[in-house]
């Protein structure tokens, strides 16, 4: 009895160990990483210390769970560096009245921070997996206002509705015009443009019908497959 009692209070003393480690390494990314640099939304910067990235990584990375640049998970995709996560959300000036369609759930964690931010995320994933992986951590952490979806996210949400946001994750050559449609008027949309090695992260505003595009920075995504994305 005291060999498991012993061996209880190790295994809680090694997580919060863990936890205190994490929760170093995370107040140094908000500092440096983030308010070092343009993040300035007092929202957001409190989201990203509130997510634990490290929930959403491969276990042989979670070391490097708070390094500010993308991490693998599988399937040829990536987690985003944890300044883009901040500078895509900050972009959208999203609000708890907002609705956002998000296209490329990967591993959850962009998905995590918009749904703490917004009314509710509608999220596809091209590949099933990383869907039900994502789900399921999500669910673990008790995130309850995201509706999951997989297929083809270049060609919307499958079913006639409009967003009041839209966050792509992927590479696209121009913003997809399924997108386009579903985006609110007066909504705003961003994601990176352009193919090759760098894209473009552009933020857009749909005014009148029409899309207002701005140039934020260069930046590298994996490609977005799919109708209105690029071929396989």
């Amino acid at each position: 009895m005291q060999n498991q009692c012993y061996k209880a209070i190790i295994r809680i003393m090694d997580r919060r160990e863990t936890e205190d480690k994490f929760a170093k390494v995370r107040e140094r990314m908000l500092k440096r990483d983030l308010m070092g640099r343009d993040i300035t939304d007092p929202d957001v910067l409190k989201v990203m210390g509130e997510v634990r990235r490290e929930e959403f990584v491969p276990d042989s990375y979670q070391s490097q769970a708070y390094a500010d640049g993308p991490l693998p998970i599988g399937i040829g995709q990536t987690i985003s560096q944890p300044y883009i996560v901040a500078l895509m959300t900050q972009e959208l000036r999203l609000n708890r009245d907002c609705e956002v369609l998000e296209i490329g759930t990967g591993s959850g964690y962009q998905t995590a921070i918009l749904s703490k931010l917004a009314k509710k995320v509608y999220t596809i994933e091209r590949f099933a997996e990383l869907s039900e992986s994502a789900q399921a951590v999500l669910g673990r952490l008790g995130v309850r206002n995201v509706e999951f979806y997989v297929g083809d996210g270049s060609c919307g949400w499958p079913e006639e509705k409009s967003f009041d946001r839209v966050m792509i994750t992927a590479a696209v050559p121009k913003m997809p015009e399924p997108l386009v449609e579903q985006l609110a008027e007066g909504g705003l949309m961003v994601g990176p443009v352009g193919g090759g090695g760098v894209q473009e992260l552009i933020v857009c505003k749909k005014r009148h019908g029409k899309i207002i595009d701005k140039v934020i920075c260069d930046c590298r995504f994996v490609k977005l497959l799919g109708k209105y994305g690029f071929e396989e």
